[in-house]
Order: C-alpha cells, then sequence, then structure tokens
C-alpha cells in the first residue's frame, strides 16, 4: 500500500531501475563531504550509532538516532510547499535503514549516486510495521562508497521472523513461479493492490514456491514505468519462472519493493 502524499512526485532517481534523473532544495543543518575515507564499511564516526544500537532503539517515533549507511536506491524526490524531500534505501553490513522524506538540497541530492555515504539524525518510527528514520533534522554526506550484495530471502519466505531480520536490506528471491493476481485467472498482475490503477501505478503480482504464495511490488516511485522491471512485470505470464531482486519493505507484513526480474 502506498502512502498518500499532499503534493505531486516531481522526480524518481533508481538504482538498479533504469531511469531517473532529480532535483531539491534545502535542507536543516546539511554538508559535503567529510575528509576522511571509510576503509572499513562497519566503521561509525564518533557519535553515529552502530546498527545493533539503531536496532535496539525504540521506534516510538521520539527515540532521536544517528546512523551512517550507504545508499542503496534512492525512491523519489518530491517538493513539498518548497522543499525538498527525498526517501532512501540505505544499508551497512551489518543492517537496513529506510529514511523517510528527508529534507535534502537539490546539489547534493544529486550527490547521491549507489554506494554513497550519508550520515542521519533524525527519529526511529514505526508505520504499519515499516521501521524508518523519520523527520531528519539534519544529515551530512561522506567520503566512502559500498554497495550491498543482495542476500538470498528465497529460504525464509514464509518465516515472518526471519524476514524482518532482514527488514529494509537488498535481497532476492529465486525461481518462484508467477501465480495469478486474480482469484481464479490468469492474469499475472495488477495495477494497484486491489487492481484500481493504471498504467504508471504500482504493479503487484504474485509468485510461489513450495512453501506458498506470495505477493510482491514494484513501486511506482521506486521503479516508474518506463523502467525495465516495470515492463517486464507487464510482459509476465502466469507459470513463468523467475528470479528478482529489491529491497525488503514492510507494511502490514512483507511487502517487497521489487527492482528486478529475471524471466527464466
Amino acid at each position: 500500500m502506498k502512502r498518500i502524499w499532499s503534493v505531486m512526485l516531481a522526480a524518481a532517481v533508481l538504482a538498479g531501475c533504469s531511469t531517473g534523473t532529480a532535483s531539491s532544495k534545502s535542507a536543516a543543518d546539511s554538508s559535503s563531504a567529510s575528509s576522511s575515507e571509510t576503509a572499513d564499511p562497519s566503521k561509525k564516526s564518533d557519535g553515529v550509532m552502530t546498527y545493533a544500537e539503531y536496532d535496539a532503539a525504540s521506534a516510538d517515533g521520539k527515540t532521536e538516532v544517528t546512523i551512517e549507511a550507504y545508499v542503496q536506491a534512492k525512491q523519489s524526490w518530491w517538493d513539498d510547499e518548497g522543499q525538498g524531500k527525498a526517501t532512501l534505501y540505505t544499508q551497512d553490513p551489518d543492517g537496513a535503514y529506510f529514511i523517510y522524506e528527508l529534507p535534502i538540497e537539490e546539489n547534493d541530492y544529486k550527490k547521491l549516486k549507489e554506494g554513497t555515504k550519508i550520515q542521519v539524525t533524525g527519529y526511529k518510527s514505526e508505520w504499519s510495521g515499516e521501521v524508518e528514520v523519520t523527520d531528519a533534522s539534519n544529515y551530512k554526506i561522506e567520503n566512502g562508497t559500498w554497495v550491498a550484495e543482495a542476500a538470498d530471502a528465497t529460504n525464509s519466505l514464509g518465516d515472518e521472523d526471519a524476514l524482518l531480520k532482514m527488514q529494509n536490506q537488498k535481497v532476492s528471491f529465486k525461481n518462484l513461479t508467477i501465480a495469478a493476481s486474480d482469484d481464479g485467472g490468469d492474469t499475472a498482475y495488477l495495477y494497484n493492490y486491489d487492481g484500481s490503477g493504471t498504467d504508471g501505478d504500482d504493479l503487484y503480482f504474485k509468485a510461489s514456491n513450495d512453501t506458498g504464495t506470495y505477493t510482491f511490488t514494484v513501486e511506482s516511485y521506486l521503479c516508474d514505468k518506463d523502467s525495465d522491471v516495470y515492463k517486464t512485470v507487464k510482459e509476465l505470464r502466469v507459470g513463468d519462472t523467475v528470479d528478482m531482486e529489491g529491497y525488503l519493505y514492510w507494511y502490514e507484513g512483507v511487502n517487497p519493493h521489487i527492482t528486478s526480474v529475471t524471466v527464466k
């Protein structure tokens, strides 16, 4: 399910989705790259939480956190009454951080490529099961790059506790079979979760293995209708065998945001 935003999406820049450019405007207390290169992607700067410390913090929306991670994908940028904002999938070798509506300057947003290191101070929150960093007060783009390998989550399908430990991480699902998205029919995907949308809206589709049938999403703010994955899903047929990659987002349960689909 997509959050309803009161402003029009301006642009999307995507890692692994083959689309996009972006712009943005102003952020509170931002700065450019730091002077030191990070050789160990697990090492944190002074005053920055380890992933274990972040994971243990309360997600009550009142607990301030300062995290340091590497951008894996940029979900979107939009203008909110003159303030540019962006939503980021970020990760370090120990875990992942979903940064929601980060206020960010235009020039800095353009610097956020796949693997860019960023430090963010905000509040740890939860929305419909999705744990995220919200209400950021400042950010800092730092030297150092690191790109996560997709963790194979195939064997964890059906095990919510195991998947929770991988929340927001870059993951893969292998050798799944496309199932009908409409009950008793042969439709391989729907626009929106209930079929109420049109071309350009989120795509929802189902795939199964011997443990069950699961729902996956091409989030249009992450991978729009011109992206390779959006086009590929629209060509799927019930019975196709696929490998997939994406991010282990959560909405009232597991809701993977898929960025790549390969038909075998």
